[in-house]
């Protein structure tokens, strides 16, 4: 089935951007999609705190050295890895190279959904 109604088209990066650094965050229904996710541009040592979404998540790793922590165990992971994280289990990731980290987190939902351990 051919519908073009259907097709949302090209996303512009400046149009999802997270305050004035690269990073993105794709919200999947505000365009007809089933997936959302955040493009991260982080330095040494930055990273986001400890989450947890009700729906799984994947990291694609595009640049530099990510440590992801997923609930009890921690991972290393470089460009060109991937790693999943279950619902529901809190996990984290920060930049532990001498460089940028470019990395994708891919949420299984339409909508983000994120619960940060250190909020009340």
């Amino acid at each position: 089935m051919n519908d073009s109604s259907l097709i949302e088209g090209i996303v512009a990066a400046a149009d999802i951007r997270i305050g004035t650094g690269r990073s993105r965050r794709f919200v999947g229904a505000d365009h007809g999609a089933e997936v959302s996710y955040f493009y991260v541009e982080n330095q040494p040592g930055q990273g986001p705190g400890m989450h947890w979404h009700p729906y799984p998540e994947t990291w694609v790793v595009l640049e530099g050295t990510a440590q992801i922590t997923i609930g009890d165990e921690t991972l290393v992971a470089e460009s060109g890895d991937t790693a999943t994280g279950p619902a529901f289990v809190p996990h984290r990731f920060v930049n532990i190279g001498d460089g940028v980290l470019r990395i994708i987190g891919i949420h299984a939902s339409a909508t983000i959904i994120q619960t940060f351990l250190d909020e009340d």
